[in-house]
């Protein structure tokens, strides 16, 4: 092991196009969401290959999870910029994106067709009518980390109901303006957690505007691109996903469905439905339903820019401050304002499942979201087969001559 911490073989310069074929290889199998794409990441550069020590990968996973956007690309493009630097960082991020991206651009024109056949409308009204059961489990499944962040005391455990049922009613009414209470919620708990310490100790607490510069870009971001019509609006909303969306991939579906469907009318619920549901069945990121929104809103280059802008942030992060993580994963403003917003996070996507489930228009879906509801949280299985399995049934509903047949 070398002197920064790294195997022998980290130490050795791992040629780009080792790093296009392994982290394209990923995009290309890593169904499943963000579990899938760290073992397969953790299996290419511990176990297989040697490259980073458990230690360094670990570390990366601590790191990303501090950052806004999705935590798994993050940490793809983490793992390839401690093997080649900003080149490594640039090749293995986009293979891993690519891959899972033309996929849903595909599908989406497909979906999102005028006239589209008959089996594809069947298939679409199936796996959206699975998509509020995805929302209750994709909030189920973070409660126990984030409960166990807050603490146990009384005090913390009410304050983690209280950012959760912020977070719910926002996703529920406020639309766009979600991501405002989660910086709140964030907000909140460090102005908590510093009177704590202030009691105790008089810690020097410098730097506590950071969360008001996180506001600014939310306030003007609107104002600044209003005057570049659809493709403006499409790339505030990426923005959004991908610069000022925590607690994983999932928290985009609050995001974005309010501008998608009610604010500038690119999609309707149904269609919502679908890329959401394109956005879990196809590898890669689940952040690649934004895509599928962008060719909504304005074809190919809708789609290609709402990418390019949602993915954005995380390539700067890691190619800005990746020297620095080490030092933001020990701030402790940084980790209260994540134990804040996290509860936030957690109750916006179970939330989300409300507006979601209300926007089924026909009889036969609600049965559909019944067995979706019992195979993702009762039994707790995966996403991919039970998304595939309801558009199945979808397609056996029209066949039968049911709506929307």
């Amino acid at each position: 092991m070398g002197p920064d911490g790294r195997t022998a073989g980290a130490e050795r310069v791992v040629g780009l196009g080792t790093i296009a074929r392994e982290w394209g290889r990923i995009g290309i199998t890593g169904f499943g969401g963000p579990p899938a794409h760290i073992l397969l990441l953790r299996k290419l550069c511990v176990e297989r290959r040697r490259w980073l020590t458990p230690d360094e990968f670990e570390d990366g996973i601590a790191a990303t999870n501090l950052l806004p956007g999705p935590a798994s690309t993050q940490l793809a493009v983490l793992t390839a910029w401690r093997l080649r630097g900003a080149p490594g960082a640039l090749v293995g991020g986009v293979c891993f994106i690519g891959p899972g991206l033309v996929l849903i651009l595909a599908l989406a024109a497909l979906f999102l067709a005028g006239d589209p056949p008959l089996w594809v409308l069947g298939a679409a009204a199936g796996a959206g009518a699975a998509v509020p059961a995805v929302a209750v489990q994709a909030a189920t499944a973070l409660v126990p980390a984030s409960l166990g962040r807050m603490g146990r005391a009384r005090a913390a455990r009410a304050r983690w109901a209280g950012y959760a049922l912020a977070g719910a009613v926002a996703a529920v009414l406020t639309g766009p303006w979600l991501v405002l209470v989660l910086i709140a919620a964030g907000l909140a708990e460090i102005a908590v957690r510093d009177e704590r310490v202030d009691r105790g100790s008089r810690e020097d607490r410098g730097g506590g505007g950071a969360g008001g510069r996180a506001v600014l870009p939310l306030a003007t971001g609107p104002l600044a691109l209003g005057g570049l019509g659809v493709l403006g609006a499409v790339a505030w909303v990426a923005f959004k996903v991908g610069a000022l969306s925590y607690g994983g991939g999932f928290v985009i579906i609050p995001l974005m469905r309010d501008d998608a469907v009610n604010r500038y009318h690119w999609m309707t619920d149904g269609q919502f439905l679908n890329a959401v549901a394109l956005g879990q069945v196809t590898p890669g990121p689940v952040v690649h339903t934004v895509a599928a929104v962008g060719y909504a809103a304005a074809g190919l280059g809708g789609g290609l820019l709402a990418a390019a802008v949602a993915f954005a942030p995380s390539f700067l992060f890691v190619l800005l401050g990746g020297r620095h993580f080490d030092r933001l994963r020990a701030d402790r403003r940084v980790r209260d304002f994540l134990t804040g917003a996290g509860p936030a996070v957690t109750g916006a996507i179970a939330g989300s499942a409300l507006p979601l489930a209300a926007s089924l228009g026909y009889g036969w879906q609600w049965g559909v979201l019944a067995g979706a509801l019992l195979w993702l949280v009762l039994a707790r299985r995966g996403v991919v087969l039970a998304l595939l399995a309801a558009g199945a049934a979808g397609v056996l509903a029209v066949a039968a001559g049911l709506p929307p047949a």
